[in-house]
């Protein structure tokens, strides 16, 4: 397996991760960004409900990084605590706790203490839903009966009007939902949602440019040729995604005539990402075996066109929701659930590795072949036509 890269998001990192996030990028674009995969920016921005945290800031009343430098040097000069103080104008009394709770003159050390006191700080502030039990109780209520969060707050502000402690912004409202680490409104209430997503969506997130729910000059199975119905002529191939942890995906393809598979790392589920690789590994097979595609209609594919420029291969549809169209590939990818069981984190796999793993699905006989391997019909294909 390649080098890891490193694991967890540096502080520098989680901001820009946030930036990108709220600027309507996908998980695919961030992942790239910083060199990570999107299945860990999913996990980074689900674990927030899609909430971007409130930046930390100090209080410009507590005891500087530059104060605490100068605290040191003067009990390295043997002064005393009122001197000291004087020198950075705080009260002798503020001085003397900051250098008590830190070690002593003997112990105290200004970064240690800086970082100590950065870490103190956090003090979450419990949510006006944890505090509020019949405020809490009324929102459920309103959310079950499939009220907006929005809805919720305005009919709110009018029937207590007088009770500010009874009022909530929709905000807060979809923060608790999306949030359940805060663990007052149950999971369950998110179905009642309108849009029925899992965490919040970025406010400047447009999928303007890009083709939802239909894929442009989509050729459907319906005009695939005769030839490749029965599976007289090789060179036609079914493919789809298998999904693991954390959306994370490797993208699968199968020859029809002889089952053989071939195994496709993917960076995100984008059509960049899996058109890339799609055409990386096929353009590897000889000439005469890039004859046609047929995927579903995942948006993964909207980049046919040029996926067919780049190896020749023609691609056709299914039809929506028809898997049994794709037959050779599904039972395909319920055989590589030995090797991937759900729940597996594939973006953590090689090309490499993949490559392992399909020269030993194609070199295990199958009754379809009369107990005659994939690899084995493939390579008397290719000694044919040499």
């Amino acid at each position: 397996m390649e080098a890891a890269r490193g694991r967890g998001l540096s502080g520098h990192q989680r901001a820009e991760l946030w930036r990108r996030w709220k600027d309507g990028q996908s998980l695919s674009d961030i992942g790239r960004a910083l060199d990570k995969p999107p299945a860990s920016i999913f996990g980074w921005v689900r674990a927030l409900g899609g909430i971007a945290p409130r930046i930390r800031c100090r209080s410009k009343h507590v005891l500087t990084m530059h104060e605490r430098e100068e605290i040191s040097r003067g009990i390295c000069r043997d002064e005393s605590v009122r001197c000291i103080a004087a020198g950075i104008r705080k009260a002798a009394s503020t001085v003397s706790r900051e250098i008590a709770r830190n070690g002593g003159r003997a112990g105290y050390r200004a970064t240690a203490a800086d970082l100590r006191a950065w870490r103190t700080a956090r003090r979450p502030k419990p949510c006006k839903l944890a505090t509020q039990p019949r405020l809490q109780r009324l929102v459920a209520e309103k959310l079950q009966l499939d009220w907006s969060p929005q809805q919720i707050a305005g009919w709110l502000r009018r029937a207590f009007a007088d009770d500010g402690a009874m009022q909530v912004s929709h905000e807060t409202i979809y923060r608790t939902l999306f949030v359940q680490a805060r663990g007052v409104l149950k999971k369950e209430l998110l179905r009642h949602l309108r849009s029925r997503r899992l965490m919040r969506r970025a406010q400047n997130a447009t999928t303007k440019g890009q083709p939802r729910g239909q894929i442009i000059d989509a050729v459907s199975i319906r005009e695939r040729p005769p030839e490749i119905e029965d599976r007289a002529v090789p060179g036609h191939w079914e493919g789809d995604l298998l999904t693991g942890y954390k959306n994370s995906h490797i993208a699968t393809v199968v020859e029809r005539q002889t089952r053989f598979t071939k195994l496709v790392k993917v960076d995100g589920k984008d059509t960049t990402s899996v058109v890339s690789g799609l055409a990386r590994e096929i353009r590897k097979l000889p000439a005469e075996l890039r004859r046609t595609l047929t995927w579903d209609r995942g948006t993964e594919m909207a980049g046919h066109k040029s996926f067919s420029v780049a190896t020749n291969v023609k691609v056709f549809f299914c039809d929506p929701s028809s898997p049994w169209q794709r037959g050779t590939n599904e039972n395909t990818n319920g055989l590589l659930r030995q090797y991937f069981p759900k729940g597996t984190d594939l973006s953590h796999f090689t090309q490499r590795e993949l490559n392992e793993v399909a020269k030993r699905l194609n070199q295990r006989p199958r009754k379809t072949l009369g107990f005659k391997c994939p690899a084995e019909e493939l390579q008397a294909l290719v000694a044919l036509t040499d």
